[in-house]
């Protein structure tokens, strides 16, 4: 079949690269250049085993704090955009137990076929692209915290998960760059298994493998419209024409929304933005980590990709503002300075900022929708977890193909 994929972040080129390596013929659209989007300066971090939701019962506790300290990392600005209210209610209703529980399970389950879908990416293009498994510590700063990641982690471990609660001292003893933050530590949770990788190359290196085994890409190209025959999509309205195809993969994020509405399919995906910063590192022994961390205070990620430290976080709800402000950039950097003082200069930041296309529960939207045109497959709403889920979510649709071949 000729599959079209509209979508050149890390989502889509996971779903090209399993489309291609079936036998299908592969067209992939996008506004920008591959990667340029959310996935270009993500936390970098491949969390296959620690994936709480951010739809959790806790943050009933922590909302007004959220909400109303100017250094949150949660930003809202209430907006006259109907999907920011259905979608923050959905949210608040995803907070609970059984419901957290219940999307745990299925991103864990994602997550293991995503692991295993990477490494096989690894082994057939060998990309070049900063890989480490060294495995990520989870910070937490009191012991009610701690107590609370505990019950996650038991939760995690009867999902197959394999992990720990560490002490301040044996972070230490994991991660040495640690050692200046000891006495703000009540523990961790310590995941041996976890990875990290630039996923601005791997999706650099996803489209020079594919365009070299005939994989047509169309980059500086907007999508207009679809032109429908029945109940199936006949082609895509591009800047660059009509391209027809057998069936189409949506894979475009937070923009997946406004087209989706217009096959008449609602997708409740909404931009939570993010922003990071990458340093160039110190090599000296100790200074910069070599572990994944994540401070769940700050909810701040660390991951070393190279000789650079990629430091992410925050979500703001302020619908597509892709401007960065300054007081976030230093936000980010002050938790580089309090938790990896000697970590490299951080004269040079490169900050980026991000638009993670985010489900109110967390669970990305996969495979074909009710409403929807039978031939139109959906890949999106990972959410913070793009990078995480990209190859397992791929390969769902892949398998899900066969659904929609056009009848003989």
């Amino acid at each position: 079949m000729h599959v079209c994929v509209l979508g050149a972040g890390i989502v889509g080129l996971a779903t090209a690269w399993q489309l291609e390596r079936r036998g299908h013929q592969v067209t992939v659209i996008d506004r920008a250049a591959p990667g340029a989007g959310a996935s270009g300066g993500n936390g970098a971090q491949l969390s296959y085993s620690y994936v709480q939701p951010l739809a959790d019962p806790s943050i009933w506790k922590q909302l007004p704090k959220l909400l109303l300290s100017p250094t949150s990392p949660l930003k809202l600005r209430l907006r006259l955009d109907p999907l920011q209210w259905r979608w923050g209610m959905a949210f608040l209703a995803a907070c609970n137990a059984q419901t957290s529980r219940d999307t745990t399970a299925k991103l864990l389950a994602l997550a293991a076929s995503s692991r295993t879908a990477f490494e096989a990416m690894q082994a057939d293009i060998a990309p070049d692209c900063d890989f480490s498994a060294t495995g990520k510590l989870v910070l937490y700063a009191s012991a009610a915290a701690l107590a609370g990641a505990r019950a996650q982690l038991e939760l995690q471990r009867t999902m197959g998960s394999q992990q720990r609660i560490v002490s301040p001292d044996e972070c230490i003893a994991i991660e040495p760059a640690l050692a200046s933050y000891r006495s703000q530590m009540a523990g961790a949770v310590y995941t041996p298994s976890e990875c990290a990788a630039d996923c601005l190359k791997v999706c650099a290196e996803l489209m020079r493998s594919l365009e070299a085994r005939g994989v047509r890409f169309l980059p500086g190209t907007d999508v207009h419209g679809f032109a429908r025959n029945g109940h199936r999509i006949a082609a895509v309205h591009t800047s660059q024409g009509d391209i027809e195809a057998d069936a189409f993969v949506m894979a475009l994020g937070s923009a997946s929304h406004k087209l989706g509405r217009a096959l008449g399919a609602y997708l409740p995906v909404y931009p939570l933005k993010g922003y990071s910063i990458t340093v160039a590192v110190d090599p000296s022994p100790g200074a910069a980590p070599t572990v994944n961390v994540t401070d769940s205070a700050r909810k701040v990620v660390f991951a070393r990709i190279g000789s650079r430290l990629r430091v992410a976080g925050m979500a703001e709800l302020v619908g597509h503002d892709a401007g960065i402000p300054a007081t976030r950039i230093a936000t980010l950097a002050a938790a580089t300075r309090a938790l990896f003082p000697h970590a490299g200069r951080l004269e040079e930041l490169h900050p980026w900022t991000g638009m993670r296309p985010a489900t109110p529960r967390g669970l990305p939207i996969i495979g074909r929708l009710a409403r929807a045109p039978s031939n139109m497959l959906f890949n999106t709403g990972h959410g913070a977890l793009g990078f995480t889920l990209a190859f397992g979510s791929a390969l769902r649709v892949a398998e899900a193909l066969a659904s929609c071949a056009p009848t003989p």
